[in-house]
């Protein structure tokens, strides 16, 4: 959750909490407080700006500015130093805590940050706000803050400034002054693994390199285990034998989650109390008096999610900054895998609940440890978690912490589990836990969350997935929840190709491509897909179901028939159906719908997989559980992992490093390409076309990467991506390049105003080797879609009948030129497109239940997209939710918002003054005053409606707050306050008279 607003809510005039906050772990010794930290920026009469760090206490979920209690202030002043450190003698483990040091001249404070690209980019951030060295520059004064008071900590409890900051270190903000150093823990300890130290990331001055290690410690019971393990240290031998430089790194997107289950039932980041959360499991006696004695040390006793294991097979192929020659040895290790590998079966738990918005109020324990045998690895996913409006617009819920709690005391009594990750987004979550033994052996971990709501965004539909290494094998589990309703298949199939398309994992190396669901040895997918028994009405269904006709009930299973044609799931196995539908029950009963929908029974919750050595043990319905109107699922699994023999490895890898002796300055790398000139021939907006060549390479290994030409930024335009854009070829290898060109919001304004043009050259580089040059050429066809609204008000013909250069002047011409012009002109009062969406939906859809909040279909997009452009209205037949999502993409494609840009800062400080703010709309531009009171007065049409719609002024605001007020910072997203003033704005037009 972003709890930057409630440090908004802290703030005065002026100041501006820049990014979103991040939770950390203030440490000293074995001491932990929990410290939410907030870059807040302020700006001076001058336009001069400066910053400083605000740490704050804080309630168990920071909401508001209430929740929250400022404990100290440190200025970005010039003697200010971030860097991540390793603390003595701990290991580097991938996928665990990043520990940092913050120093001024009087100040030292350590924090644990959670591993994660929310993590990377806040420490950017701070990069970027740090004043740097120039001389030139004058010092910052930081006079804005005297205005803050910190508070003071309880007599009774250790005083955080004091323990842990050098001595003499005083409360409330660090002064300014002192000199730079560089900490020795920094250096301590990385000079062991590599020369120069990259292991620890240091900002200052504005400069920030990415880490390449990261930090973590692996933990037993009997405390920290120092120094690494004997069969990782025999294999950095054979790799320093082979004259390597080696480095881990990596990121994940969403949290970590490191700790003991069945003795721990801390919350999943590891900070402040817990809140009940329902039933809790029935417990052995001892299990029950290990809980009432545990101290705060062994509560925060962690096992780590992972280690770096040099042999793995996605470790070999993403250690950063490596040459040429350690490229050439991992590609061999990964040929050669099978003579240094062999197969050991984990078991693997999955299970999947759609639990209806409720909280837990019964044990799990009879869905997630039903079977006799403790598994290795649980993946436990859950969708509908909060059905609450909050947690659809500002993604945060209660209900994570409940359910994450409930599962941690449900887990196999027989066994230890070290929890790896969870990731959620909005309702839908994935929790990932592993046997405390088998912790040491997970590495390479990443989670990833897709939207497939209005917009493609939006995330009460999508799914989220979680992937990681186990020894040598590559897992992928995806937690889905897919469109809902009968008649919907085409739109769940849809959902399911945009999580596949979309969810994407960065590898440690930037340099590779990112991997894609499918590029993973394992595929675990579960959750509410949603596909409904059809061509049954409800009583046969029911009685199928009572005479337990399953196999003739499944003959009419969408998932069943739609995998059978190919259109989704292509290559996954499900196991045999034995258990009577999943959905839906009257909640706290075994009794089927009685409410007034009445809805069929189905089979919605389903477990599917991909891969080799997989055997499928069980798979079955949990019908004890009576919380929501699912049933929970679950299937255990036997799955074949490829684990590293040690003596194998260390042998197979020094025949390839003397092999690679013999290839030593071999001839220089040559390649041929199969096409050289590519066009692409009428281009229309957001839609993808794709050409491919392949690189043939011949005797001599390379490296190829796609490089910038002279004083550009990037080696393609904007609409452009090569797909992979870097990579390594052995010799006689050859791969297949693609080249995507899409068009969307950001280029097609240039592209309408002859700005831009579809042509560039692309520079293909080989190390060590020449330059090849690849020419691409085409035609954009304009759109409405990216044209300023004054633009279309003057095109009283469709876009694409007009003249080109007609096209490109009216795009060109400005807002206060255009409204000069219309007294002389007549143009229309709001562009033709916009009142063809609108009135469109006005005829059919102003009943329609979820509109603006169900996404439309994809190729109806293109449909819609060519009446509006060719003026051919009387085509135009689509679904009612496609021709909302596209007004709603209109309006987020004009490169001039409907309130203007200038207009948006007195917006949000009007918020909440109706009268100020109708105001500020009679300034617009005509046709911008005109477009937004259109808007209004069918909304408020809507919202007439609202019985049959379900749509209210709460819904309608954010929805089109976004869209309508934009931060005239145009890459930067709205905040959470920000975007609340926003709503507040559009929701008095919602309520008041126009």
């Amino acid at each position: 959750m972003d709890q930057s607003v409630a440090i908004q809510e802290t703030l005065v005039e002026g100041e501006y909490c820049v990014i979103q906050a991040v939770q950390g772990v203030l440490c000293k010794g074995d001491s932990r407080q929990s410290r939410l930290l907030g870059l807040v920026r302020y700006r001076l009469e001058n336009d001069a700006q400066e910053h400083a760090l605000f740490l704050y206490t804080h309630r168990r979920m920071a909401i508001t500015g209430d929740d929250v209690s400022l404990d100290q202030i440190v200025p970005l002043s010039k003697d200010f130093m971030l860097e991540e450190v390793s603390p003595d003698g701990e290991l580097y483990i991938l996928g665990s805590d990043v520990t940092v040091q913050l120093n001024t001249a009087e100040l030292k404070l350590v924090f644990q940050l959670p591993f994660g690209s929310h993590t990377r980019t806040f420490l950017q951030e701070v990069a970027r706000a740090c004043p740097g060295f120039d001389p030139e520059t004058r010092d910052p004064e930081f006079e804005w803050l005297s205005r803050h008071t910190c508070a003071e900590p309880d007599a009774e409890s250790p005083k955080p400034r004091e323990w842990n900051s050098d001595p003499g270190t005083r409360s409330g903000f660090a002064p300014i002054g002192g000199s730079r150093h560089q900490s020795r823990n920094a250096r301590r300890g990385l000079e062991d693994v590599l020369p120069r130290g990259p292991g620890y990331i240091l900002l200052w001055g504005g400069a920030a390199e990415e880490p390449e290690f990261l930090l973590a410690e692996e933990m037993h019971e009997g405390g920290p285990v120092r120094g690494r393990r004997p069969l990782a240290g025999r294999r950095d031998e054979a790799l320093e034998e082979a004259d390597w430089e080696m480095s881990a790194g990596g990121g994940s997107r969403e949290r970590d989650c490191a700790g003991v289950s069945n003795v721990d039932s801390s919350r999943p980041n590891g900070r402040g109390p817990d809140q009940p959360s329902g039933a809790r499991c029935p417990e052995k006696p001892e299990n029950s008096l290990t809980r009432q004695n545990k101290s705060k040390s062994d509560m925060s006793e962690k096992v780590r999610s992972a280690t770096v294991t040099v042999s793995d097979k996605a470790h070999i192929l993403s250690v950063q900054k490596f040459g040429l020659r350690d490229t050439i040895v991992r590609s061999h290790l990964v040929q050669k895998e099978e003579n240094y590998t062999y197969i050991q079966n984990f078991r693997f738990f999955v299970g999947t609940y759609n639990v209806n918005g409720q909280s837990p109020k019964e044990c799990l324990r009879p869905w997630l440890s039903h079977s006799a045998l403790a598994p290795d690895v649980y993946c436990v996913g859950f969708q509908e978690l909060d059905l609450s409006k909050e947690a659809f617009f500002f993604h945060d819920t209660p209900k994570e912490e409940e359910w994450f709690k409930a599962v941690s005391e449900s887990l196999h009594p027989d066994a230890k589990y070290a929890k790896v990750k969870f990731v959620r987004l909005v309702g839908i979550m994935l929790l990932l836990y592993v046997k405390q033994e088998h912790a040491a052996y997970i590495s390479e971990v990443e989670a990833e969350t897709v939207g497939t709501g209005i917009m493609g965004r939006m995330g009460n539909k999508g799914g989220v997935a979680i992937r990681f290494q186990l020894h040598n094998t590559s897992i992928c589990v995806v937690n889905s929840h897919l469109a809902a309703h009968t008649e919907e298949y085409e739109r769940r199939n849809q959902d399911y190709r945009d999580i596949c398309s979309r969810m994407q994992f960065p590898q440690v190396d930037p340099s590779q491509p990112p991997l894609t669901i499918n590029k993973h040895d394992v595929i675990l997918w579960l959750g509410d897909l949603n596909y409904r028994i059809e061509e049954l009405d409800v009583g046969k269904v029911k009685k199928l179901v009572e005479e337990k006709a399953f196999q003739t009930l499944y003959a009419h299973d969408q998932l069943k028939i739609q995998v059978a044609a190919r259109t989704i799931f292509d290559g996954f196995t499900e196991g045999e159906i034995t258990f009577q539908p999943t959905y839906k029950y009257d909640t706290g009963s075994d009794d089927w719908d009685t409410s007034e929908k009445c809805r069929a029974p189905a089979w919605c919750d389903r477990i599917l997989w991909k891969g080799k050595n997989i055997t499928q043990l069980s798979y079955q319905s949990h019908m004890a559980l009576k919380t929501s109107d699912h049933k929970p699922v679950s299937s255990v699994f036997d799955i074949g992992v490829r684990v590293v023999n040690e003596e194998l490895y260390r042998k197979t890898l020094e025949e390839i490093v003397r092999s690679l002796d013999k290839m030593e300055n071999a001839n220089i790398p040559s390649v041929t390409l199969s096409k050289r000139e590519f066009c692409f021939e009428n281009v229309k907006y957001m839609q993808l076309q794709t050409e491919s060549f392949t690189i043939h390479n011949s005797q001599v290994p390379c490296q190829f990467e796609f490089i910038n030409k002279p004083d550009e930024e990037s080696y393609c335009k904007q609409w452009l991506t090569a797909r992979p854009s870097k990579g390594f070829l052995l010799p006689d290898s050859h791969v297949e390049i693609e080249l995507e060109l899409f068009v969307n919001k950001s280029t097609a304004t240039k592209l309408n105003s002859g700005k831009d043009t579809i042509e560039d050259i692309l520079v293909l580089h080989l190390e060590r080797g020449k330059d090849y040059f690849l020419s691409v050429s085409g035609n954009y066809l304009p759109s409405c879609f990216g044209s300023p609204i004054h633009t279309l008000c003057y095109m009283r013909e469709p876009i694409l009948d007009l003249p080109l250069k007609t096209v490109s002047d009216l795009t060109l011409m400005s807002v206060q030129t255009a409204d000069d012009r219309s007294q002389l002109e007549n143009p229309m009062e709001i562009p033709k497109e916009l009142w063809m969406m609108v009135d469109y939906l006005y005829r059919n859809a102003v009943q329609q239940e979820d509109l603006f909040q169900q996404p439309g279909l994809r190729p109806e997009f293109d449909h819609i997209r060519d009446c509006l452009d060719t003026g051919m209205i009387d085509q135009l037949c689509a679904n009612n939710h496609s021709v909302a999502e596209a007004l709603l993409l209109f309006l987020e494609s004009l490169p001039e918002p409907v309130i203007c840009y200038s207009a948006y800062h007195s917006c949000l400080e009007c918020s909440g003054n109706y009268a100020a703010s109708k105001q500020i709309i009679l300034t617009l531009p005509s046709f911008h005053k005109n477009v937004f009171n259109y808007l209004m007065a069918f909304l408020q049409e809507l919202l007439k409606n609202s019985a049959n719609n379900h749509l209210d002024e709460n819904i309608l605001a954010s929805i089109f707050g976004s869209l309508l007020l934009r931060n005239p910072a145009r890459h930067q997203k709205l905040d959470m306050a920000e975007k609340k003033k926003a709503q507040e704005f559009i929701h008095q037009f919602l309520c008041g008279p126009l």
